[in-house]
């Protein structure tokens, strides 16, 4: 029997990007010729929680464009990918049998799915070492826990103590190297919407995210909003915006996917307040990224307790499951227009503000006292921008089983009135 090909394995899972790569980075300082591979995982496509998806067809397309945008970068450095799909665990053993596989470099992750998932692997290919990269955050675990034991509870006092000596990794040189090993055969598998269970759609005209999914379209966005435009100079003013493309900077689709990083979007910030000046504005974007990186903090800490109905706190949270109540939150058949106009926003585009998403999470967890996790789970089905750790810590905190200790509820009424004066937004949701 002819002796297998030793190799590496890059698995490229929310880290979608050639700059600023860590993984792929550190698989290129290797003597060992190595295979980058995306796996659409079937088991995923077909999961199904509270009677819903765990991914919509706005997702899902927005993923298929970042995957072959990252195929397309990778080619320009002579790089080895395959994009398959199937069962991950199975794409591996399948691997395994035809190769040698010495190391596995990917994302950390520790949330349990993605936990479940790595286990499956390692059982699959178990001789393997793993490297992992914290390449997701903004500011590096080691830094962190160097400033603090243990995560506070409290936005603000993490904030206050990760700033006070603000430490932010340089990015990993990694979009110029050059692949120079021997190629590495596997074939990719033909994907498409169709095969996920979806048809093709057309982006609806009103939608304020009318972007495409990869990395080159979310630099040509951070040149957009930072230099050719300058409205990174406004942002703290307009972020509370509802309708149009640039009322706030749109660039979460990307990180969390990571075909965007927030350090490479940080060195951007600082380069502008170089040239067109430091504000308010241009301090709140990085002040935005310190609350995705305290999220995605307290999940490492609390591990599964962001998934729990009682939360991170340990409150006790009284809800119901009203099906027809939910099915008119989520049709947009509510009392509240504002309310209504937000979520049908969500449910032709896959998009939602951020003012509107804590109005709607705020009206369904205190108004029609629902269980919250049915509102977390239909965001994680329908959201371009779903990110676990920001989205379960944001449900939780309007809940009232979070961070947030003064369980604030929202008045949509009010904030309509505050937000939408002239009605432009709900005019443009709700067919009069």
């Amino acid at each position: 029997m002819p002796k297998k090909q030793k190799i590496n394995i890059l698995w490229f899972t929310k880290d979608l990007r050639t700059r600023d790569s860590e993984s792929l980075y550190n698989a290129m300082q290797e003597d060992l010729p190595f295979l980058a591979i995306y796996i659409f995982d079937s088991d995923f496509f077909a999961q199904k929680q509270f009677g819903g998806r765990k991914i919509a067809k706005f997702r899902a397309r927005f993923l298929l464009k970042t995957v072959e945008n990252l195929r397309q970068n990778l080619a320009r450095q002579n790089i080895p990918f395959s994009v398959k799909y199937g069962k991950t665990e199975a794409i591996f053993k399948d691997i395994s049998k035809e190769f040698e596989v010495v190391k596995i470099f990917c994302q950390e992750e520790w949330t349990k799915e993605e936990i479940d998932l790595q286990a499956k692997i390692k059982k699959a290919v178990p001789s393997a070492t793993w490297e992992k990269s914290y390449s997701q955050f903004l500011v590096h675990p080691l830094f962190v826990f160097k400033v603090m034991d243990k995560i506070p509870m409290l936005f603000t006092t993490f904030r206050q103590k990760i700033e006070k000596n603000l430490l932010i990794r340089p990015e990993f040189e990694s979009e110029n190297l050059m692949y120079d090993k021997k190629d590495i055969p596997l074939k990719s598998d033909e994907i498409s919407l169709k095969r996920f269970g979806f048809e093709d759609f057309e982006i609806d005209k009103r939608s304020a995210f009318p972007f495409s999914g990869g990395e080159d379209a979310a630099l040509k966005r951070l040149h957009h909003y930072f230099s050719e435009t300058q409205n990174l100079s406004r942002y703290k003013d307009t972020r509370n915006g509802l309708a149009g493309a640039d009322y706030s900077s749109k660039f979460s689709p990307w990180l969390s996917d990571g075909s965007l990083s927030a350090v490479t979007v940080y060195y951007e910030i600082k380069k502008y307040e170089e040239e067109f000046g430091a504000n308010d504005s241009t301090y709140w974007l990085i002040f935005e990224l310190l609350w995705r990186d305290f999220f995605r903090y307290i999940s490492l800490q609390y591990k599964d307790l962001i998934f729990q109905k009682n939360g991170i706190n340990h409150q006790n949270c009284w809800a119901e499951n009203n099906k027809i109540w939910i099915q008119k939150w989520k049709n947009g058949e509510t009392d509240s227009d504002f309310v209504n106009a937000n979520m049908l926003e969500l449910k032709n585009t896959g998009w939602m503000s951020n003012r509107g998403r804590q109005n709607v999470a705020s009206y369904f967890c205190k108004t029609l006292k629902q269980d919250w996790r049915i509102g977390a789970a239909y965001f994680e089905e329908m959201l371009m921008d779903y990110d676990v750790h920001s989205n379960y810590g944001n449900w939780m905190y309007l809940a009232g089983v979070g961070n947030d200790n003064r369980n604030r509820t929202f008045n949509p009424e009010k904030q309509a009135e505050m937000y939408d004066s002239h009605q432009e937004y709900r005019k443009l949701w709700i067919k009069q």
